[in-house]
C-alpha cells in the first residue's frame, strides 16, 4: 500500500490504520464519533495528502478544461475554484474534482485519490488542444483544516494575507513555516475550513505545528471515518457511491454543474438526451422510522418491487438519525414518501427527506 508523508504522524498518534483506495490511512484516533462531533463544534485535521494534483497549462488550458468537463471553467477567475466533473461520453462520472485557476494559463485540479492514475490518462488521451497536462500527485500533500474554528486556527499563522477574508471556494498561495502553500476555503465536511496544497516534504512539519497551534481552539486529528460520517450528514457525494461512470451525472444530483450553454463538452450530447427523455430515477435521502442501518447496495422497495438501491447509509452523530442516500424511481423520490429497505431479509420502513440532513444553520426535522 501506498503512504501519505504523514505515515509517522499517525503511527505516532496512536491512528488505526487501514486500506482505503490503495493507501494506508487512518480511518480513526479517538474514536469516529468524537472525531465528528469535534468537527461540528470545534476543529479537526484530515490528512487528505492521498488526494491528486493535476495541472494544465498552456495558452489552450482554459479551451481544453471546457471540452473535458461539463462545469464552465471560463466563468472562474484568478484565486477562485469550482466543484467540477470528468465525464464520459454516456455522461458518468469518471472522477468529481475541484479546479483552481490562477491564471488563464494554468489551473490546478484536485482529484479523488483512487481515480488519479485513470484522470489522468483520460484527460490526455482525450485533449483535443495543445494544454499541457501534468500529475504532479506525488509531489504534494494535503491537510484539510475543518470547524468552526478552523480559521480562527490557521489565521494567526498566516502573516502575509488576512486570512479571515477569504470566501469560500476562493484560495491564496501564501507561506507556513518557510514553504509554499496553497490554501483554498474549501473542504469535505459541511463545515467552514481550508484545504492546504504543500510540497510533500514539509507536510509533517506543517502538522505538528496546526496541532500545537490548534491545542487552546480543541484540535483532534480525524480519520477516514469521521470523515465519510461528515459528508454523508452534509449530503456530499463520494465516487463510488452516488457517483460512477455507469449513473448519469443527472441522475447524481450534478445537474447543477452541468453547463449546457457553454459549448460541447464530453458526454453533452447524451445528457441532453437523458433531459429531454426526463430522468427515470433520482438520488434522495431517507430517515429509518424503525431501529437499524442500511449500508451501500441494500435494496429499496415498495409493494413488493424493487424501486432503487442505497448508495450510503450509517447513524451520525450530529443528525443522531439512521440515514442514507439512495437512488429511487423518479415518482418515488417527493419529500415524506414511505420506502422499505431489505437488509439481510430484513424490511426496514423508512421515508424520503430533502438533503442535506445538515448544514452549518439547521438539521432537518
Amino acid at each position: 500500500m501506498k503512504r501519505t508523508p504523514l505515515y509517522d504522524e499517525h503511527v505516532r498518534l496512536g491512528g488505526k490504520l487501514v486500506e482505503f483506495a490503495g493507501w494506508e490511512m487512518p480511518v480513526q484516533y479517538s474514536g469516529v464519533v468524537t472525531e465528528h462531533v469535534n468537527v461540528r463544534e470545534r476543529v479537526g485535521l484530515f490528512d487528505v495528502s492521498h488526494m491528486g494534483e493535476i495541472w494544465v497549462s498552456g495558452p489552450e488550458a482554459e479551451s481544453a478544461l471546457e471540452y473535458l468537463t461539463c462545469n464552465k471553467v471560463s466563468a472562474l477567475y484568478d484565486g477562485k475554484a469550482h466543484y467540477n466533473a470528468i465525464l464520459n461520453q454516456a455522461g458518468g462520472v469518471i472522477d468529481d474534482i475541484i479546479i483552481y485557476r490562477f491564471s488563464a494559463t494554468l489551473f490546478l485540479l484536485c482529484v479523488n485519490a483512487s481515480n488519479a492514475e485513470r484522470d489522468y490518462a483520460w484527460l490526455t488521451e482525450n485533449n483535443p488542444t495543445a494544454a499541457l497536462i501534468t500529475n504532479v500527485s506525488a509531489e504534494y500533500g494535503q491537510i484539510a483544516v475543518q470547524g468552526p474554528h478552523a480559521m480562527d486556527l490557521l489565521a494567526p499563522l498566516v502573516r502575509d494575507y488576512d486570512l479571515l477574508s477569504l470566501k469560500s471556494f476562493h484560495f491564496v498561495e501564501s507561506e507556513l513555516l518557510g514553504s509554499k502553500v496553497i490554501i483554498a476555503r474549501t473542504g469535505y465536511t459541511g463545515e467552514d475550513g481550508v484545504e492546504i496544497f504543500v510540497k510533500a516534504e514539509s507536510v509533517p512539519d506543517l502538522w505538528r505545528l496546526l496541532l500545537e497551534h490548534g491545542a487552546s481552539y480543541g484540535v483532534l486529528p480525524c480519520g477516514l471515518g469521521a470523515r465519510d460520517s461528515l459528508r454523508l450528514e452534509a449530503a456530499l457525494p463520494l465516487h463510488g457511491h452516488e457517483l460512477s461512470e455507469d449513473t448519469p451525472a443527472l441522475e447524481s444530483g450534478l445537474g447543477w454543474i452541468v453547463k449546457f450553454d457553454k459549448g460541447d463538452f464530453i458526454g453533452r450530447d447524451a445528457l441532453l438526451k437523458l433531459k429531454e427523455k426526463g430522468l427515470q430515477r433520482k438520488l434522495v435521502g431517507f430517515y429509518l422510522d424503525k431501529p437499524g442501518i442500511v449500508r451501500q447496495g441494500d435494496l429499496v422497495q415498495q409493494a413488493g418491487a424493487q424501486v432503487g438501491v442505497v448508495t450510503s447509509g450509517t447513524k451520525t452523530p450530529t443528525v443522531n438519525k439512521a440515514l442514507g442516500m439512495a437512488f429511487v424511481n423518479v415518482n418515488l423520490s417527493a419529500p415524506n414518501t414511505e420506502l422499505l429497505f431489505v437488509v439481510r431479509g430484513r424490511e426496514i420502513v423508512g421515508h424520503v427527506v430533502p438533503l442535506p440532513f445538515y448544514n452549518r444553520t439547521r438539521l432537518i426535522a
